[in-house]
């Protein structure tokens, strides 16, 4: 950890910045907690896949980027959205499918987007966003603009056929895009070891002649220095790189799913108790003399609060009205009066 935090990438961030980590990961984790009180109580409907135990990975890949690169991933969203500066308030209404939520209450857990930030989704087909991700990369490339798309997925999307297309296209046409599996090692309930042939699975990428690495999910040091590489090569060379990312998740696919018939107790809780994202990130910043125990409890302190506010907040907003069906749909943006809105139209302005 301390040779990491020498690298330039790391190196460069002041205790201001390093504090700003450990909130935005503290605050994924007290929303993913909060959020699962108000499962159980009912007021989420359909799933709803947790990031506890992975927050590193959001927010040491996200924290690294420009100002003309974009994200895309798959359903397990909440951290990313939260970690591109989303409000804790319009994702949980969003779970609860209020009105007031990032896509107007009719998205749900998996459907998180804002466009204003250059997120993408939040897509619910396993390795369906791949192909998007590859499409904004290449959408950048065809405008003449330097910048890069991270397009994470999980571990059980990499035998999907999209995503092998998706990989040589990029690598055909030289697309800056930095393909990012988030490996928990246990896809839906299946392990890796059984699922999926050939290890790592980043290797993977020798088959279409594309870089490739592999880097400790739980050390956020580590994630920034990979993928600082990655985004160096998309930007500089506007050539693909594939990121393998070893992390893991405390619970369940998703909040339905038993998270004990099909792995070892013992190693989830070896995972809580010696290989902890947050608690990895607080003990070296308690090194670095950056973090005090006093900080510590306020931060958490914080992030329980504006938890609770956005459960809150959540349960006083409305459901969406009924005249609102027709709107938000393909047709209706494509011919709406006021042009105005439209996601896609929002994205090429972007690209101006």
């Amino acid at each position: 950890m301390a040779a990491m935090a020498k690298l330039p990438v790391n190196a460069s961030l002041t205790a201001a910045d390093k504090i700003r980590l450990y909130r935005d990961m503290v605050r994924i984790r007290r929303f993913e907690e909060r959020s699962v009180r108000i499962y159980q109580q009912a007021k989420i409907g359909g799933f709803l896949h947790l990031y506890i135990g992975q927050e590193a990975c959001a927010v040491g890949t996200i924290s690294l980027l420009g100002k003309n690169d974009h994200i895309i991933t798959a359903y397990r969203d909440h951290g990313h959205a939260l970690a591109v500066g989303m409000t804790m308030n319009e994702c949980m209404a969003e779970l609860c499918g209020k009105h007031t939520g990032c896509s107007k209450g009719k998205g749900g857990s998996m459907h998180f987007f804002a466009p204003d930030k250059r997120y993408w989704g939040g897509h619910g087909i396993v390795g369906g966003q791949v192909p998007l991700g590859t499409g904004l990369a290449y959408a950048l490339k065809f405008k003449g603009i330097k910048g890069c798309c991270l397009t994470y997925m999980g571990d059980g999307a990499v035998n999907q056929g999209a995503v092998h297309e998706a990989y040589n296209l990029a690598a055909l046409w030289d697309l800056p895009v930095v393909f990012i599996i988030e490996n928990n090692m246990y896809s839906m309930g299946t392990s890796q070891k059984r699922s999926s042939a050939g290890e790592p699975l980043a290797k993977r990428a020798d088959g279409y002649d594309m870089a490739w690495d592999m880097c400790n999910g739980n050390v956020l040091y580590e994630v920034r220095e990979k993928t600082a590489t990655a985004i160096k090569r998309a930007h500089e060379e506007s050539k693909p790189t594939l990121l393998e990312v070893f992390t893991y998740r405390y619970r369940g696919h998703s909040a339905a799913d038993p998270d004990n018939t099909y792995r070892d107790k013992q190693e989830i809780q070896d995972y809580k108790e010696n290989r902890d994202p947050i608690t990895l990130f607080q003990r070296t910043l308690q090194f670095e003399d950056v973090l005090d125990d006093a900080t510590v409890a306020k931060i958490d302190e914080e992030a329980r609060a504006e938890a609770d506010a956005a459960a809150k907040f959540a349960d006083d907003s409305p459901f969406p009205p009924p005249e609102s069906i027709m709107q938000d749909i393909y047709w209706e943006e494509d011919n709406r009066s006021d042009k105005t809105n439209s996601h896609g139209r929002m994205f090429f302005q972007d690209l101006e």
